[in-house]
């Protein structure tokens, strides 16, 4: 009984609380997000048109050749996905904490990068991203481990919803932002 009345107190709102599990899914989803739409602007550098001019907008890419441009945005944006998809759907929801880890080494790689080139302004926000996949990766592994689940309707449901929310918000402009400025 105590702790039904610790729940459910009469005569009090019933207000969200914060937890571990929220903030988890709440990091999930906008790292997600970021890392699919900004990996999948480096993957369309695959577009020799499109990398010729890229270096006009982001000075580092120059410095890099263009098919390790396109492998890094492939990996993020499939880690972006990875962040979301396989706890959504609760199948091999293992490969979440395996993205963000990949997602948090590819950061301070960047990081460092950036600090050999003397790009110090952009390390903060690497080391930020690193720091959030980092704690997605710990979260997802140690203190809120999701259980492999049978895939069920309405998690495909959400699965697709998801995607296309993503096609939506991030795929389709980064895209026709891209293509649009090549001239």
């Amino acid at each position: 009984m105590n702790s039904q009345l610790s729940v459910d107190r009469p005569g009090v709102d019933n207000q969200r609380r914060f937890t571990a599990n929220g903030a988890l899914w709440t990091m999930q989803i906008l790292w997600g997000f970021f890392f699919a739409g900004n990996g999948f602007g480096k993957v369309l550098l695959s577009d020799p048109a499109l990398y010729a001019q890229a270096p006009q907008s982001v000075s580092w890419y120059a410095a890099v050749p263009q098919p390790l441009i396109v492998f890094i945005g492939a990996c993020e944006f499939l880690g972006g996905v990875g962040l979301i998809l396989p706890a959504i759907t609760r199948v091999k929801p293992k490969l979440t904490p395996l993205a963000a880890a990949g997602l948090a080494l590819t950061m301070v790689l960047a990081a460092v990068f950036h600090l050999v080139r003397g790009e110090y302004a952009l390390v903060p926000v690497n080391l930020v991203l690193a720091a959030g996949a980092t704690f997605i990766a710990v979260g997802r592994s140690n203190h809120r481990p999701l259980t492999p689940a049978p895939l069920t309707t309405r998690r495909v449901l959400v699965s697709l919803a998801v995607l296309v929310l993503m096609v939506l918000t991030m795929i389709i402009p980064t895209w026709y932002t891209m293509t649009q400025t090549q001239s």
